[in-house]
């Protein structure tokens, strides 16, 4: 699987969103993305226990360790690249987490408009 380009949101260099946990649909750190990743891993977001919550209510657990599958489970103030429509859908239900755009893949516009990526964006 060939990578694409590593721009983020800005139009600058991808930087790392998490090694720890490792993140990112390649388990490289940053949100890259490829025809392969279907979600679009692209959006960096930080942790909150809301989004924690909603992220389960919606069915997706983030905060349960599956050490079958190398992935620690998640807690308030890790980063994570996260599916760009669940990053969009959390947004429309008011519990989306803050993004850090220098690690926010620009692919992740393709779903969620740029204006609402800059809306949560890191102080």
């Amino acid at each position: 699987m060939q990578k694409d380009p590593e721009i983020n949101i800005l139009g600058g260099k991808l930087t790392r969103c998490s090694n720890g946990p490792t993140t990112g649909f390649f388990r490289d750190g940053h949100c890259n993305t490829c025809e392969a990743d279907k979600g679009s891993h692209t959006v960096c977001a930080v942790m909150t226990a809301e989004f924690l919550a909603y992220s389960k209510y919606v069915g997706n657990d983030l905060t349960t360790p599956r050490p079958d599958l190398g992935f620690p489970g998640l807690t308030p103030g890790d980063k994570w690249c996260l599916c760009a429509a669940r990053f969009l859908q959390a947004h429309d239900e008011g519990c989306a987490p803050k993004v850090d755009l220098e690690a926010t893949h620009a692919r992740a516009a393709e779903i969620v408009p740029l204006v609402v990526l800059q809306d949560c964006a890191l102080d």
